[in-house]
């Protein structure tokens, strides 16, 4: 089978998407099916290149066994609307040129958000007359209105009719949670053609090997109880949460709030870390993915966190199934599936999302007790070995594509009045 997938994001980039994707892409490929992912230049979250890297026209590389095609973006840091929309719009225009030097596939993938890097689907859809399957990862555009970058009025509207035709045209979608089902069958999408795949853990790079001391050495942590969030910092975080919590934790010497990775916030983070003179609170910045478990080495429990909002009660945090696949006990800041999922695992605690008070309760009380981060860690362990296994999920996901092709392919073989009314011979 011939794939081409879409993604704004791909390695050596280190979020959930360029994640999603690379290890989905390289399980196929070792399957023996060939895979082209269609992407641009690595730069994320800082719209800088990375090293090593040239934003041209168009560049190839192979990685784990699967063709990467770099096509030219108007770089862009993951902040402000103006120019990350320029730079999305950039990278549907180049993705789109850049079909005519592939070869034509037997399935068209595309992942949104972002949002256009979805609709080049439907492009490659119609240019190829291949099946097309959208996966959904963010409900798009009410995320971007609910922190605030965008407004409701006639851009979102504009929006909301893309999003629907997308819905329409794609002939299956998959959906990362349960919760966003209701919200694509409301616009467009049939039940029928809706599949939950769900993010999950890689147990070849996530394993519980390693000295957890020399880990914790190895970023100045050493003799310290490490609470970590790990992800981007962004304005859908709430991440100032982490701070005031640490406020009310200065007088614990044990105690240590770690901070890994990159985003708008940031810096703005940073400088009222030093305002508010929080000696325990350290941001570590980005990691390269092979660090990853070296972090999650370091780390007692994990602080997984976002706004209160009832968007945010659809999703799932990709990190808790890094954090439940290293043993780590979680301290959970959202609502609704996510909470869900935590309490089937018995995996943590759930705590008010951005209440700081609730926040500090929780890091305490694991402090405290060895015996229960040890269970709470080995339940979450046991829970996603036996649930949520990416090798296991990729493989699913594998099918699914399989059996659109096959559907598609019985759908064309209709004479046109079965065409049209959808009767099967």
């Amino acid at each position: 089978m011939r794939i081409v997938f879409f993604s704004h994001y791909y390695p050596p980039e280190v979020n959930a998407p360029a994640s999603r994707t690379s290890e989905h892409a390289r399980i196929w490929a070792r399957a023996g099916h060939d895979v082209v992912v269609v992407t641009c230049a690595p730069n994320h979250p800082g719209g800088r290149l990375y090293p090593g890297y040239a934003n041209r026209l168009r560049q190839s590389e192979t990685i784990d066994g699967v063709r990467v095609v770099r096509v030219w973006t108007y770089l862009a840091a993951n902040e402000g609307f103006a120019r990350r929309t320029l730079s999305y719009i950039s990278y549907a225009a180049s993705a789109t040129l850049g079909m005519v030097g592939l070869d034509r596939p037997d399935i068209v993938v595309s992942t949104s958000p972002q949002f256009f890097c979805g609709l080049t689907g439907l492009v490659a859809k119609m240019i190829w007359r291949r099946p097309w399957v959208l996966e959904i990862r963010d409900l798009w555009p009410e995320s971007i209105v609910t922190v605030g970058a965008m407004r409701k009025g006639l851009i979102v509207r504009l929006l909301e009719r893309l999003e629907a035709l997308a819905y329409r045209r794609a002939d299956r979608i998959v959906s990362v949670t349960d919760s966003f089902v209701a919200h694509i069958a409301e616009r467009g999408g049939t039940r029928e053609k809706i599949a939950v795949i769900k993010n999950g853990a890689n147990f070849e790079l996530f394993t519980q090997a390693g000295n957890e001391e020399d880990c914790k050495r190895r970023y100045g942590l050493a003799g310290r109880f490490v609470a970590a969030y790990v992800g981007t910092h962004g304005m859908a975080h709430g991440l100032d949460t982490v701070l005031e919590a640490a406020k009310l934790l200065r007088d614990d010497p044990r105690i240590v709030l770690l901070l890994v990775g990159d985003g708008a916030e940031r810096e703005r983070l940073d400088q009222r870390k030093r305002e508010m003179g929080l000696g325990n609170v350290i941001l570590l910045g980005q990691q390269p993915k092979d660090a990853m478990p070296g972090i999650w080495a370091a780390t007692d429990v994990s602080m997984i966190l976002l706004r209160r909002s009832d968007l945010f009660k659809t999703v799932l945090p990709s990190k808790m199934f890094e954090a439940m696949a290293m043993a780590r006990p979680i301290v959970l800041g959202v609502e609704g599936e996510a909470r869900a999922l935590l309490d089937e695992a018995g995996a943590g605690f759930g705590i008010t999302p951005q209440s700081a008070e609730e926040l500090a309760a929780a890091v305490k009380r694991l402090a405290d007790d060895h015996e229960l981060r040890a269970r709470l860690g080995a339940s979450g362990s046991t829970f996603v070995r036996e649930n949520y296994d990416r090798s296991k999920l990729a493989t699913r996901y594998l099918d699914l594509l399989e059996e659109t092709i096959a559907t598609a392919g019985a759908t064309r073989s209709l004479d046109p009045a079965q065409a049209e009314t959808g009767a099967w011979p």
